[in-house]
């Protein structure tokens, strides 16, 4: 009883603890605006009043910059969350993630061959990038997938892993190659590379926010599942779960998430390896826990480090793949080598 008490107050200290990181990024800038300002602002658009005496530009800043950015940073930052820790679970291994399985770099390059061919759906030409971007990502995973199976019989964890960073860095070499050939989309070409959250908007925000919270919640509908298949698909199917049918369904949902985040904003590595360990340290395996706390803890993480990448050396930008690597990558190692002492 006690101890679900204090997993209650750590899911509410976390919840408000999100919200606060929030608030930090959307206020913190070269352009300071007083939590007074903030709220006037807020209240302002909310019920269409007038915001009084605050400055047009700050409001503008506030509104159409900051507030968007810091969204699209946090929902993207928690669907690679979600998606790190559903694959880590399906494959049993801590160093699974949508980066290290090629998903990402895939979903990349999908978009990148939207700038450079400069395709369009003809109903709606702002999904293309998304639809690629899950397309490719989807394509990415089964061929590690098939080439996992064809290399190793018995698909073993450490071969996935393998063969996902593999394939990653061949479709990064893609995409240099692609960057090199077409000089005149270079810019773009290296923002998805590096990852940006430069120039989002509500636009990106009213794409990402369904998408996210859609695949968030099918996800957290099969936790139950995921949670008996992490007994192995032997005693999964003993008690009735279809295990192919639910990886299947995993894989999709979570090439979804990763393929349109990805899509928007770059190649952000590590965000998905590092959040569901720390939620795991705290709250346990439950993925009816893992999976909506990783969001929340992933879109923190990566709000927070794109406040970083902004204000560190400012006026210029530091991308934020850059950021989360330099403090992902150790963790990476201190991971990999912690399970090696272990097994």
């Amino acid at each position: 009883m006690r101890s679900k008490a204090t997993g209650k107050v750590c899911i509410i200290a976390s919840v408000v603890g999100c919200i606060a990181v929030l608030a930090l990024c959307i206020r913190a800038g070269s352009v300071y605006i007083s939590l007074s300002d903030l709220i006037k602002i807020i209240w302002s658009h909310v019920t269409g009043n007038n915001p009084g005496n605050v400055a047009p530009m700050t409001d503008s800043i506030f509104w159409t910059i900051r507030v968007p950015r810091a969204l699209t940073a946090f929902l993207v930052g928690g669907a690679l969350s979600v998606s790190g820790a559903v694959m880590q679970s399906l494959l049993q291994n801590p160093l699974a993630s949508s980066y290290t399985l090629g998903i990402s770099s895939g979903a990349s390059l999908g978009a990148a061959l939207v700038i450079i061919f400069s395709a369009s759906l003809p109903f709606y030409s702002q999904a293309c990038l998304p639809v690629a971007g899950f397309v490719m990502g989807l394509l990415t995973v089964g061929i590690v997938l098939v080439l996992s199976m064809r290399i190793d019989r018995a698909v073993s964890n450490t071969t996935v892993i393998l063969i996902g960073m593999i394939v990653s860095l061949f479709v990064t070499g893609v995409m240099n190659l692609l960057a090199t050939i077409y000089p005149d989309h270079y810019k773009q070409l290296w923002m998805w590379m590096t990852g940006s959250f430069s120039s989002r908007t509500w636009t990106h925000v009213a794409i990402l926010f369904p998408v996210c919270l859609a695949g968030t919640l099918i996800l957290i509908c099969f936790a139950r599942e995921l949670n008996i298949m992490s007994f192995g698909d032997e005693q999964a199917s003993s008690i009735g779960v279809d295990s192919r049918k639910m990886k299947i369904i995993m894989i999709v949902v979570s090439s979804v998430l990763t393929g349109v985040s990805v899509a928007f904003t770059g190649v952000i590595g590590f965000v998905d390896l590092a959040a569901p360990h720390a939620v795991r340290r705290i709250f346990g395996p439950d993925s009816r826990i893992v999976i909506p706390m990783s969001f929340v803890y992933g879109g923190a993480f990566m709000a927070l480090c794109d406040l970083l990448a902004r204000t560190v050396i400012s006026p210029r930008e530091i991308p934020v793949g850059a950021v989360t690597a330099l403090v992902g990558a150790p963790f990476f190692a201190y991971v990999f080598l912690r399970e090696r002492r272990h097994s």
